[in-house]
């Protein structure tokens, strides 16, 4: 009987065995559960963000998709503090076992399975949750696969250990998990939490993190500061238990409060948001075909189709392959874009934006049109067409467009716009809730001024600072590169350049009287005059220009052609084909965007070299292989001589004309500048620049209807030229950038303004402009 006994025991011990191995080679070949391919365990498909870093190297932001905003750190960017604490909490014999831990894995079988001791701990390697985040963390659909959930995170733990290293699964690990608040991997997780790199994490600061392994959702330190304090504690306890820190380091670190540095990682926020938008628009823009625009788009085809043929940054996924001839993808292949931004000057033109629109302007403009039954549009426009324009607002919205496709009527549509909810509005000092009806909400946005700047090296075109609107997570339309506006008197330059390069020069004498062109159609047209200084006495183009004179403009446009004029406006670079060729160009009823503006103007620091907004320097892949790389483009638009005439006559326009406001920032540096005001003050420019810098910033309303009632306040000189003012200044005050007040245009010796013909020899010495004309 006995021996009966025993060879049953026998027989089901082989049975078992026979059994567990069964199932071990079925899980290994993937007859049971899945089992991913060598090729996949021995390249896991992470999707790592790609980040966007400035010229002074730091992060401006990174692009990925919502839940996968993860950048690679490999094991040597890693602190000593954060692998402690991991392996003394998650795998203290992590270095000892092949991917599964006998013991531990005992312990929990007896103290779990047969005591049920729930705080007992669990017996899974680091491996084997490194095997189930990769691969089986979706498998368990049934209970069938519950049961074999854990021998396949064995078994792939095991092919884990074989492909890879001890230091390698550890990165892998902290590179995957998810902490939560759109912190996926541990270098987004340093950053959004205490707002360091993960070499740089403090001993407390690793334990807090590695406290969320456990549960993140349970333990966030931003939600639950105490309980995430509590689990921290352990985690330096277990710590102190493998030797890592002495008891009195322990005693000390849990004494220590939580503090946090908290950074939402949000695309929508941070430092350059409108250009990272732009830049992430053209890296992935599709190849242009004409029948994928409307009619009304055709002008967008033209300039996009220009920009795929023209420049190797603009539709860049779709130009480039990866080694296994897949398109590169920005927001999963953890590319790095290295830009010309430069972070301090962009934070310096932000605030800048901040210091003059939003504290100054902005109040000025909610006073003036206070009590305005109008607001924000013109006194003087109609009621009836106000409400116009705010119906037309209102269709625009996607609460309209849901509500229409939902079947609901107009009444119904506008009966919820007037119903008052509660809602969160933007203000230049923070977020403010509030009870609006969306109705008066379109209102309030309409009420807020406009602005872009750009600013760029006139040498190599490098964009240093770029800045699209007032705040890009309510007013997310760019108007430094995108958007387009009148621009005023700053089109006059280009009128005088063509002047320039049909042998007139700055000395130039014309009597200051209204003129009176006829068009094509024989329609007289006489331009209307800021001022009436020196009526009827002679006068040369560069007062003419400095003082932004419209009698001289119409003058030269007299004696040019409108055609000729059109043509060289393009040739700066400006895409807009819809210029039409009119005597009243010359005042600049034309739209041009900043960009175009800011890089026209570099041919006038530049010997009439004009250089394109360079973005861009160099991509890299994840490896850092440099697998791009970008140069500046330029091209010769006017002569040098034209130029140097030129920059005669704009730096006047600042030390005896329109610009002179910038000097009263303290501002002493030898610049030129174009100030520029349209009708009724609907847009308000600026363009200064220096010999190493060119800027340039338009400020207005949402529309042409929105505006100041009074040039005091809506004019070129007051609107946008502080902006630029206060960002020179904050640029010079910081001597790390290298940009030098003392700093001078450089032209040849014994140029002559007043004559025709280029210098003799061609040499080139530093000259005060003012002594050109003694």
């Amino acid at each position: 009987m006995i021996r009966k006994i025993i060879k049953a025991l026998w027989i089901l011990l082989a049975i078992g065995v026979v059994a567990v191995v069964t199932i071990f080679v079925s899980i290994s070949k993937g007859w049971i559960g899945y089992m991913p391919p060598v090729e996949e365990l021995e390249n896991p498909s992470y999707k790592f963000a790609t980040e966007i870093f400035s010229e002074d190297d730091k992060v401006l932001g990174t692009w990925s998709y919502s839940k996968e905003n993860r950048v690679y750190t490999a094991y040597k960017d890693l602190s000593p503090n954060i692998i402690n604490a991991l392996i003394a909490t998650e795998d203290v014999r992590f270095v000892e076992h092949s991917g599964i831990d006998a013991k531990a894995l005992f312990r929990a079988f007896v103290k779990r399975g047969l005591m049920f001791q729930k705080n007992a701990g669990g017996g899974s390697t680091l491996s084997q949750q490194l095997a189930k985040q990769l691969f089986t963390e979706n498998v368990a659909r049934n209970t069938l696969q519950r049961l074999f959930q854990k021998p396949i995170e064995w078994v792939i733990a095991v092919k884990l250990e074989r492909y890879y290293t001890k230091e390698e699964i550890l990165s892998m690990y902290l590179n995957k998990f998810d902490f939560l608040n759109n912190a996926v991997g541990i270098k987004t997780a340093a950053h959004t939490y205490f707002g360091c790199e993960p070499k740089e994490l403090k001993l407390e600061e690793a334990a807090t993190l590695v406290g969320m392994c456990k549960n993140p959702s349970l333990y966030n330190p931003v939600r639950f500061n105490e309980r995430s304090r509590g689990r921290r504690n352990v985690v330096l306890e277990q710590m102190r238990k493998a030797g890592y820190i002495t008891e009195a380091e322990c005693d000390s670190l849990k004494a220590l409060p939580l503090k946090l540095t908290y950074n939402r990682v949000d695309h929508k926020e941070g430092l350059a948001t409108y250009f990272r938008e732009y830049l992430r628009g053209v890296m992935t823009a599709p190849k242009p075909v004409k029948s994928d625009y409307r009619g009304w788009q055709m002008q967008k085809f033209y300039e996009d189709s220009l920009s795929w043929e023209t420049n190797p940054l603009y539709g860049w996924c779709a130009k480039n392959k990866k080694k296994d001839g897949t398109n590169y993808n920005i927001y999963t292949d953890g590319l790095k874009i290295y830009t010309t931004i430069n972070s301090r000057m962009q934070q310096y033109a932000e605030d800048a934006v901040k210091e003059h629109l939003g504290d100054y302007l902005q109040p000025v403009f909610f006073k003036e049109k206070e009590g305005s039954k109008n607001a924000p549009y013109a006194r003087s426009l109609p009621e009836k067409r106000v409400e116009e324009l705010l119906t037309k607002a209102m269709k625009q919205t996607d609460r309209y467009r849901l509500m229409k496709e939902a079947g609901a009527s107009e009444q119904e549509i506008r009966k919820a716009f007037d119903k008052p909810e509660e809602m969160t509005v933007f203000s230049w000092k923070g977020d403010k809730d509030t009870i609006m009806s969306p109705m008066d909400s379109i209102r309030y946005y309409k009420s807020f001024l406009r602005t872009g700047f750009m600013s760029m090296d006139p040498m190599n075109g490098h964009v240093k600072a770029y800045v699209g609107g007032p705040n890009y997570v309510y007013f997310q339309y760019d108007m430094a590169m995108v958007g387009r506006r009148q621009v005023g008197s700053t089109i006059k330059p280009y009128l005088y350049t063509l002047a320039m390069e049909n042998n007139f020069s700055p000395c130039d004498q014309v009597r200051h009287v209204e003129q009176t062109l006829i068009d094509e159609n024989g329609t007289p047209w006489s331009p209307r005059n800021a001022n009436n200084k020196r009526y009827g006495e002679m006068v040369t183009l560069k007062w003419g220009l400095a003082n932004s004179d419209n009698w001289i403009s119409a003058y030269l446009m007299g004696k040019l052609n409108p055609y000729n004029l059109v043509r060289l406006i393009h040739s700066f670079g400006v895409r807009n084909k819809a210029i039409d060729p009119v005597v009243s160009l010359c005042l600049g009823p034309c739209e041009i965007s900043v960009g175009e503006m800011v890089s026209a103007y570099t041919a006038f620091a530049n010997k009439g070299i004009r250089v394109a907004p360079l973005f861009v320097t160099r991509i890299e892949d994840s490896d850092g292989n440099v697998i791009s790389t970008f140069a500046p483009q330029m091209e010769e638009v006017i002569s040098v001589s034209s130029a140097y005439k030129m920059l005669v006559m704009l730096r006047a326009v600042i030390n005896e004309g329109t610009g002179g406001r910038v000097r009263r920032y303290g501002i002493t540096a030898d610049m030129g500048g174009k100030t520029g005001t349209t009708n009724d003050n609907s847009d308000a420019w600026f363009m200064g620049f220096t010999p190493s810098l060119v800027s340039g910033c338009w400020v207005g309303g949402d529309e042409r209807d929105i505006h100041f009632g009074r040039m005091t306040y809506g004019q070129g000189a007051a609107a946008a030229l502080p902006i630029w003012a206060l960002y020179m200044k904050k640029v010079y005050d910081d001597p790390t950038l290298g940009y030098d007040q003392q700093e001078t245009f450089k032209l040849p010796q014994g140029f002559d303004p007043c004559a025709g013909s280029e210098t003799p020899n061609g040499e080139v010495e530093e000259m005060g402009l003012d002594d050109l004309f003694n």
